[in-house]
């Protein structure tokens, strides 16, 4: 089980704006650059120019066909209930809506008749028999879906499989001889290389848009698993399922979300790799279920702070922040404080990298992770086992408390009933934060297990650990269901 915090993000959702504005660019007549170049009868620069642009029009040709527009119906009964368990607040539709940063219907009373909200997304034809690829928040909770084709002809699809996680489905349509998409390698993309999006943004089917590879393997909140290709290719509402192509034509990405505070475009896309994707697909379509491998730890990224109070030459891997009871992490023999730098002889640079990779690996069968611990690195074989869903826990932050002015912290020691909550031997409560501690983040409430790699027993135990140094120190927290550490220079 992996987990971190979470942060705020925006999902492409693809729902039908009431109103949109459009905007118009004006050039003044007349007006000329001052310090402009002759142009030469040689060497037109429209020309010049257009021989270091790049041509999209092939891969509209060649792909648009397979590119699909993807309509839903929903009915919103539930969005009509008001608070409670199994209620609005925990109805797919709601969530389907706050990924896009708008309202469903707020609670009108149990009596309230259901009402159809209809939505937009987009897919893609992988297979000529009609097998496509879209994202599952694109058809959740879906009680009609339908498919339409730039021939404008229409199919109703059924879904062969939904996988939340990676926010990947399926849908099948009865059709042949349909034009299909050709499948690329999300592994081979380079930052800054050109690539391109088709889809339905704002219902405008069969609608381009491009841009460049602003980073890969990014992780977001909440999508350990999905190690996201950033872009800077304009998505928006109704893009959501559509393919990424790289300028080879090949699909390398499904197009799920966007970065927004205003809930349209803002230069930040994300795609789930084509990998995935399709790796997905497969355990959809054979199994009915996605399969997942897991360890039982809870990781995070190395910062240079982090790096430095491990010994670490460099900021790297992945920080290991907390491991389960009974799993396969403390079979193995890994701790809190073990530093994953790689898996299988893979390099890990960052968290999304092991959260994938153990993922991927099949339960049942070893992976060989390389660990810094203690300055040294090691290599420790962990048998892995299959995804479970994470427990919460949370900490009682009452009791007698003692300062480390120091740190800026208030502290007390957990009883024995909370430390069988939280499944530790140890652990100092937050309870007032000040100084080098609050600049660093930690607040009130928080549960400090670990300095650096040394579990935490007592106020003294600490107490004396700080005597012993004057530069940035590593404390393991739990914040809820959470573990992480987090870098605090006390120097």
């Amino acid at each position: 089980m992996f987990s971190r915090l979470t942060a705020r993000k925006m999902l492409v959702a693809a729902v039908i704006p009431a109103v949109f504005g459009v905007y118009y660019a004006f050039a003044l007549p007349g007006h000329t650059t001052a310090n402009a170049a002759p142009q030469t009868s040689a060497q037109p620069a429209g020309k010049a120019a257009s021989q270091h642009l790049p041509d999209f029009t092939r891969i509209v040709e060649e792909n648009g066909p397979a590119v699909v527009n993807v309509s839903v119906s929903r009915s919103t009964r539930a969005a009509a209930q008001g608070p409670g368990p199994g209620n609005a607040q925990e109805d797919p539709l709601q969530e389907f809506l706050r990924r896009f940063g708008q309202q469903g219907p707020q609670g009108q009373g149990p009596q309230a008749e259901p009402e159809i909200q209809r939505g937009l997304g987009s897919g893609f034809i992988i297979s000529a028999d009609g097998i496509i690829l879209t994202n599952a928040h694109v058809v959740a909770e879906a009680t009609e879906i339908t498919v339409k084709l730039t021939d404008r002809r229409e199919f109703e699809a059924k879904v062969l499989g939904v996988d939340k996680r990676t926010d990947i489905a399926v849908l099948k349509i009865e059709a042949k001889n349909l034009p299909v998409v050709r499948i690329g390698h999300a592994s081979e993309l380079k930052v800054g290389e050109w690539v391109a999006a088709i889809g339905s943004p704002f219902g405008f089917e069969n609608t381009i848009t491009s841009g460049i590879v602003s980073a890969k393997a990014r992780a977001l909140p909440d999508e350990n698993y999905v190690p996201f290709i950033q872009t800077d290719v304009a998505v928006n509402p109704g893009n959501s399922g559509g393919p990424l192509f790289n300028m080879d034509g090949e699909v390398v990405g499904v197009n799920s979300q966007i970065f927004s505070r205003t809930g349209g475009f803002m230069g930040l896309s994300f795609a789930i790799p084509i990998d995935v994707a399709v790796q997905v697909k497969d355990d959809l379509v054979k199994n009915g279920k996605v399969t997942r491998g897991r360890i039982g730890v809870q990781i995070q990224d190395v910062n240079q702070a982090l790096a430095n109070s491990f010994g670490l030459p460099k900021p790297q891997g992945a920080l290991i922040s907390g491991v389960e009871p009974g799993s396969p992490a403390e079979k193995a023999g890994l701790k809190s404080g073990d530093v994953v730098l790689g898996v299988n002889g893979k390099e890990i640079n960052q968290l999304s990298e092991l959260a994938g990779a153990i993922a991927a690996t099949r339960p049942g069968n070893n992976a060989r992770l390389q660990v810094w611990r203690e300055g040294k690195s090691r290599d420790i074989d962990v048998k892995v086992a299959e995804l479970l869903e994470p427990q919460k826990v949370a900490a009682n932050s009452a009791g007698d408390p003692q300062t480390s002015a120091k740190l800026g912290l208030t502290l007390r020691e957990l009883n024995s009933e909370e430390r069988a909550q939280l499944k530790t031997d140890g652990g100092l409560v937050v309870q007032n934060v000040s100084g080098a501690a609050a600049r660093a983040g930690i607040q009130a409430g928080d549960v400090i297990l670990a300095f650096n790699d040394t579990p935490l027993k007592s106020i003294e135990q600490l107490k004396s650990l700080m005597k012993k140094t004057d530069k940035t120190v590593a404390l393991l927290i739990q914040r809820d269901a959470n573990r992480m550490y987090v870098p605090v220079q006390v120097g």
